[in-house]
């Protein structure tokens, strides 16, 4: 076949050339949009547990001031689950009012759901299981590491 003067077009290996370079360009890509998600997924991590401990030392700050009135011996102050900081607690004086330390429990990011791993005052920092004596501090269920090699669940 001849080829005419007006015709235009791209010959086969032109065509190569162009997808290969679009897969070499999508490539790199993929590797930054997952690395974008995971950040921000840590950044959503970070707001949700301040959020908690937040809730969690304002309700040990009332009770260590007699504001909630009669406490728990074993509680040392802090709340005995996390659902006690959404629902509120009565003030010590007043009969209808209640404070909540939070709107709801925030869902933790890398499980997609609202359970938490808690620890007790007495439990050891490192622990993966709740004495169920006080809440004292969460963490993530998760078992994803960031990326410096921390596990997810020591933050």
């Amino acid at each position: 076949m001849v080829r005419r003067k007006n015709q235009r077009g791209l010959t086969l290996i032109e065509l190569i050339v162009a997808f290969t370079i679009l897969m070499m360009l999508s490539a790199m890509a993929v590797p930054m949009a997952r690395y974008k998600v995971r950040r921000e997924r840590e950044k959503q991590l970070r707001i949700a547990l301040d959020d908690i401990r937040r809730a969690i030392d304002k309700y040990k700050d009332d009770a260590d001031q007699g504001k909630l009135g009669q406490q728990k011996l074993d509680g040392m102050g802090y709340p005995e689950s996390l659902e006690i900081l959404v629902e509120g607690v009565k003030m010590s004086g007043q009969v209808d009012t209640k404070k909540k330390y939070l709107r709801r429990i925030p869902r933790d990011p890398f499980t997609n759901s609202a359970e938490w791993g808690l620890r007790s005052m007495q439990d050891d920092p490192k622990s993966t299981s709740w004495g169920g004596q006080n809440v004292f501090d969460v963490y993530s269920k998760t078992t994803a590491r960031a990326p410096d090699g921390t596990p997810y669940s020591e933050w």
